[in-house]
């Protein structure tokens, strides 16, 4: 970025709501990611109260009137939920339809019929790539891991060799693919295209699940060899189903967003004349929240219907699907409002100046901001939301492709190391029946060298494109 494009952008920011300058700028930043730190690991203070404050002590370091900084952090959470609320629900309900109805089961069951062997690893990373694309990764966690267990126990597979390529395809969608809620809250705050950001997703995330997946589980299952479980291998749901929805119809629900979405991209680029209707239809049925819509739409039918659901279960359905992610919505919320507090008491300008200064790559400054807060706060959304916030003036000077890769950098970083302050670290420990040590050496190396090749591809493509 020049100093003359530098120079336009803060001509054209808003005026902000303090006059601090960049030292005690960057104290109120420091400052504020650390009580944000503090209240979430020390005092396990939810991630919703803990951003919440957080904001509150950035603006008082920063100097800002107390009543400007209530309106920054309310007007960006209002934003951000206004931006992604209904895409994370729709999700979600997406997420149970598949689960409750057996079609996940079906999916899974249909890709372990026809493998075996040395391909067994990349039958995982298939279900895992394609189960979590409409799942949060903690649900993802809950559907797979009975799979996960069962596979290994019946095909005498060590865990690790099974277990890694699961974990690494659903971490990897969640780190880097819409329509999960913190690659979504990084294209709302930096401003990129969906589709085009799903697209070089998907482009990173292939390579990225292969090398952190079925290569390093070899190496995972010498350093750690357990059996499974069996305490954790509890009933499968389908298992309580008369019939399941088909594999061909279950596999076209579940990818019929992206299909959508990448349309959309696809049209965008071949026609490129926003008048055009062609293109404006596109426009339309490839927008995420249509995308999603038709998707539960085409789902009652295709899922629920063929499983025997009755219209009068189907609401209650939707309802239990909506109840868990009330604190995710919230989250997402708070990190938006933190996003605009940043913003507004200039924290983006200096930025900006600081990249200007030392000559950082944006995409790599992205990568190292998200590093640094989900190594301290153990939380991917929150890493996500908090870099976003902190980067995204960086991309009013980006091409699209380059806005949508500075996107993919910050999700990368955020997946970095994860360890015990990370709720997904005790969750893959309890699951896998791992001592702490035995965890460390597979999980959280396994999520280092997901954010250390994801990074890295993503730098490599913005040489190329």
């Amino acid at each position: 970025m020049t100093r003359l494009s530098v120079e336009m952008l803060a001509a054209d920011a808003p005026e902000p709501i303090t006059s601090a300058g960049h030292a005690q700028l960057g104290i109120a930043v420091l400052a504020g990611i650390a009580v944000i730190v503090l209240l979430i690991t020390k005092f396990k203070l939810h991630a919703f109260l803990a951003l919440t404050i957080g904001s509150l002590a950035l603006g008082a370091i920063a100097g800002a009137p107390l009543d400007k900084v209530l309106t920054s952090f309310s007007t960006g959470l209002g934003t951000t939920v206004a931006g992604v609320g209904v895409l994370i629900a729709l999700g979600a309900i997406l997420g149970k339809m598949l689960a409750d109805s057996g079609g996940a089961d079906q999916i899974v069951d249909t890709i372990l019929a026809k493998a075996g062997g040395r391909s067994m690893p990349w039958a995982m990373v298939l279900i895992a790539s394609v189960i979590g694309l409409p799942l949060f990764f903690e649900v993802g966690i809950v559907l797979l891991i009975p799979v996960v267990l069962m596979v290994a126990k019946r095909g005498n597979y060590s865990l690790m060799r099974i277990g890694i390529p699961a974990l690494a395809g659903l971490s990897v969608m969640h780190g880097l693919v819409p329509p999960h809620p913190g690659p979504l809250v990084a294209i709302d705050a930096v401003g990129a295209d969906l589709g085009v950001t799903l697209a070089l997703g998907v482009l990173v995330a292939i390579p990225t699940v292969i090398i952190a997946g079925p290569v390093f589980s070899r190496y995972a299952a010498r350093w750690v060899d357990v059996p499974a479980p069996e305490k954790m291998i509890p009933q499968r749901a389908s298992e309580e189903l008369e019939k399941r929805p088909g594999f061909g119809a279950t596999l076209f629900t579940v990818l019929l967003p992206v299909i959508l979405m990448l349309a959309k991209a696809l049209v965008d680029i071949v026609v490129d004349d926003p008048e055009n209707a062609v293109q404006r239809v596109f426009d339309v049925i490839g927008a995420p929240m249509i995308a999603l819509l038709a998707s539960v739409l085409v789902g009652i039918f295709t899922l629920l219907r063929p499983a025997g659901f009755s219209k009068e279960r189907i609401s209650p359905l939707v309802e239990k699907s909506l109840m868990p992610i009330a604190g995710i919505l919230l989250i997402v919320g708070a990190g938006g409002g933190f996003k605009q507090t940043l913003i507004d008491t200039g924290v983006g300008q200096m930025v900006l100046d600081i990249s200007e200064d030392w000559a950082i790559p944006a995409l790599l400054l992205a990568w190292l901001i998200a590093v640094v807060i989900r190594l301290a706060t153990g939380s991917a959304t929150v890493a996500t939301v908090s870099a976003a916030g902190l980067v995204a003036p960086l991309a009013a000077d980006m091409s699209t492709t380059h806005a949508a890769l500075l996107v993919l950098a910050i999700g990368a970083g955020s997946l970095f190391f994860s360890h015990v302050n990370d709720a997904g670290f005790w969750m893959v420990k309890e699951y896998f029946g791992l001592s702490v040590g035995q965890n460390i050496k597979t999980w959280s190396v396994m999520e280092t060298i997901i954010s250390v090749v994801a990074g890295g591809l993503v730098l490599l493509l913005s040489l190329v494109i």
